[in-house]
């Protein structure tokens, strides 16, 4: 007879629900040394910060160099945002509140000016957070000033100046600044007025401010050549290499432009001359003046059109062209005088004692016939006689024949 207890059910069997609950739990493995196990601890127990800025200094302590604490933090995003087990925009929230309570210092992104890129931005702790995480010897009251008292809020997220990207933009060394400000020569926005009827020959604007900067090595300046040379430019085949052919050129194209806009200066003051002494003919149109000297008369024609000049020697009245500048000038100058009664008056005075042997001409000119006396008479008689004796001969001629 068998004295052994039966089996319990279950007993002696390794069932696989229970193989499969011991594997289901996993952790890390890393085996931390006890410097950098205590600076962890002791982040993730500052009872003054807010708790995602303790689990990201808590990552960053078991990230740090123990022998030396204030070297750049190699690590990236991804592993600290992992290990804080927070997003990236928490995650910058969390470096924002670090660096306001003066545990991080978050150095801008160094720059390869040969490559042209920015490398990474590395984070470095304080000596404040080196002493508090107990990676370097200090006094316990060092420890204790190093975070802020409970009574001290912390700034606001608005009163913070981040140098590093905000929450919204990512950073890191796969990532070029696409608006640099410091290092970079960029572009004006916009191109000068004067060049910019160069866009309808095909130059877009970088190659205009690369030209800019060719006239410029050429002591030239780009809108003095465009300016006196553009009806040729706009008719040219290949724009762009005449331009830089005349930019090679030992012309100094400043002095055209100048000399051009001279001559269109002066051109508009004789238009503007004009225009003013038309007006002031035409304020004067109808009226009579007199030179200083008494010996020339001015009558200005009704419409202001026309200027009539009598002279004492002659009574006989001349018309003047291109009268109105010269009338003018010589009106503001005051070598003229509007006529008096009494002046005109007396300039007709002046011209009967001064031509009385035109007399008769004036009389011819007014229709009346001139007296004929016997000397006129004789004169008359032998021309007559002379015309005759010519026809005869001619007369004589024409019958030999």
């Amino acid at each position: 007879m068998s004295i052994a207890q039966r089996f319990v059910a279950g007993e002696g069997q390794v069932h696989p629900a229970d193989s499969a609950a011991l594997t289901a739990f996993r952790c890390d493995s890393t085996n931390l040394p006890w410097i950098i196990f205590r600076a962890a601890f002791r982040a993730a127990h500052i009872e003054q910060l807010p708790a995602r800025a303790r689990a990201v200094l808590s990552a960053l302590a078991r990230t740090v160099d123990a022998a030396n604490p204030f070297a750049a933090i190699f690590a990236r995003r991804e592993l600290l945002t992992g290990r804080a087990l927070q997003s990236m925009r928490t995650f910058y929230r969390s470096l924002d509140d670090l660096e306001a309570a003066g545990l991080i210092d978050r150095r801008p992104q160094a720059r390869y000016v040969e490559a042209g890129l920015f490398g990474r931005a590395y984070l470095h702790l304080t000596e404040h957070a080196a002493a508090l995480l107990g990676l370097i010897e200090s006094p316990p009251a060092q420890q204790i000033e190093a975070v802020p008292a409970p009574s001290q809020p912390l700034p606001s997220p608005a009163a913070i100046t981040v140098l590093a990207p905000s929450a919204k933009v990512a950073d890191g060394g796969i990532y070029k600044d696409l608006s640099p400000s410091v290092f970079q020569k960029r572009q004006p926005g916009q191109v000068p007025a004067d060049l910019q009827r160069l866009r309808t020959l095909g130059f877009f604007d970088f190659l205009i401010f690369k030209l800019m900067r060719e006239a410029g090595e050429h002591g030239k300046r780009l809108s003095d050549v465009v300016e006196a040379t553009w009806d040729h430019l706009k008719r040219a085949k290949a724009p762009i290499n005449y331009l830089r052919a005349l930019l090679r050129n030992p012309i100094d194209f400043g002095l055209i432009v100048r000399r051009r806009d001279a001559e269109a200066n002066a051109e508009r003051e004789r238009a503007q001359q004009q225009r003013e002494a038309e007006r002031f003919a035409r304020e004067h149109a109808g009226r009579t003046f007199i030179d200083v000297d008494n010996a020339r008369q001015f009558v200005v024609g009704a419409a202001g059109e026309s200027l009539t000049i009598f002279s004492v020697t002659e009574r006989v009245g001349r018309q003047a062209t291109g009268w109105m500048p010269s009338f003018a000038s010589a009106l503001k100058a005051g070598k003229l005088r509007p006529a008096t009664a009494l002046d005109l008056e007396q300039f007709a005075e002046a011209q009967r004692r001064a031509a009385p042997s035109a007399q008769p001409m004036l009389s011819s000119l007014a229709g009346e016939r001139p007296p004929v006396t016997a000397s006129v008479r004789d004169h008359i008689a032998g021309l007559r006689q002379l015309v005759k004796a010519r026809t005869a001969g001619e007369f004589n001629t024409a019958i030999g024949r």
